[in-house]
């Protein structure tokens, strides 16, 4: 008797939840107690081979009953309908619900942020503006067309905006090492920054840098003090100025100017402002000469240049162009391949 309360208590303990271990230990208890009770029923044709009797106990377990493998002695069919077919259909169904729960919590898990992702090369989107961010989102895959992945990382507990459309990745801070290392923060090609708190903003830049400071950083401030801060400490940083006021200031002036704006800044509509990096290969030209070469064969229009020293724009006809010099121009379409 003392045994028996041992083993009770040995199983309460160890089989309260039926996790993968304890249903794997049930599942060979349940396969080597129907072989043996099978064969000491004569049941030879069912135990005589290993996959004849594996076939035989899933397809008993599974209600699916082909009716070619079956008991023939009377003391057979008792263990099976006492033990085998009971005690299977029980365990398939709980194989079945762990399967299925483990898929569920897989998507659940995607859906929600938690699951670390394996990406390279990629767009890392930190922060969430609601409507912006989503727009911000869609501009980014109608320029990237599919070459770069976009990963979205914000605080707020929500799902994923954009399944399967863009990866997703929740964190408690911008600044946790976990939760950035879940989001590929290492591997990340471009780095943008935008939270309602320039402050977040802030701190998120700063941390961005020390951990990839290979990638391309932007961060959009409100206050341009911070954005000056930033500059001082990561001067690759590329800042991001609200322009909102230059722009209402700009369209009392220039009436229509706003609309001008709105359709160079949008990637989905009418003429778009793009940026080419002039061959490091290339021969030293002018701006007249690719002026003509950009209206003539891909009807754009140059209007910048940057040679390192800032943006200059509008430049002069005879303003020399240096290799690896960035050139920024006018396009109803990105030109995938200038012929310079």
């Amino acid at each position: 008797m003392s045994l028996w309360i041992l083993f009770q208590r040995w199983a309460v303990r160890n089989f309260t939840q039926l996790n993968g271990r304890n249903l794997l230990i049930t599942l060979l208890g349940y396969s080597v107690i129907s072989w043996l009770l099978l064969t000491f029923a004569g049941e030879d044709n069912l135990t005589r081979s290993f996959t004849d009797f594996v076939y035989y106990l899933f397809v008993t377990a599974s209600t699916v009953g082909y009716g070619d493998m079956s008991p023939t002695t009377t003391m057979g069919k008792w263990v099976a309908s006492l033990f085998v077919i009971p005690g299977g259909l029980g365990l398939f169904a709980l194989g079945v619900g762990r399967v299925a729960s483990f898929f569920i919590y897989y998507w659940k898990s995607g859906l929600l942020g938690k699951r670390s992702l394996k990406v390279n090369n990629h767009i890392l989107v930190l922060g969430w503006n609601e409507q912006r961010t989503l727009h911000l989102i869609k501009m980014l895959q109608h320029e990237e067309k599919g070459n770069r992945p976009i990963v979205l990382c914000v605080r707020p507990e929500i799902e994923n905006p954009l399944p399967g459309e863009v990866e997703f990745v929740r964190v408690t801070s911008f600044t946790d090492n976990e939760g950035m290392k879940r989001a590929g923060i290492d591997s990340a090609s471009c780095i943008l920054i935008d939270n309602p708190e320039d402050d977040i903003t802030l701190s998120a830049a700063l941390y961005c840098v020390s951990k990839n400071p290979k990638a391309h950083l932007l961060a959009y401030f409100n206050d341009e003090a911070l954005s000056q801060l930033l500059k001082q400490h990561c001067p690759n940083a590329e800042c991001i100025p609200s322009v909102a006021v230059e722009m209402m200031a700009k369209a009392a002036v220039d009436p229509g100017s706003s609309e001008l704006h709105h359709e160079l800044l949008s990637t989905t509509q009418g003429m778009t402002q793009y940026s080419v990096t002039y061959p490091q290969n290339a021969a030293i030209t002018t701006i007249e000469a690719l002026f003509s070469t950009f209206k003539q064969q891909y009807d754009a229009t140059l209007i910048a240049i940057d040679s390192g020293n800032g943006v200059e724009l509008n430049p002069s006809l005879q303003r020399e162009v240096q290799p690896g010099s960035k050139l920024f121009y006018i396009s109803d379409e990105r030109v995938i391949e200038f012929k310079w």
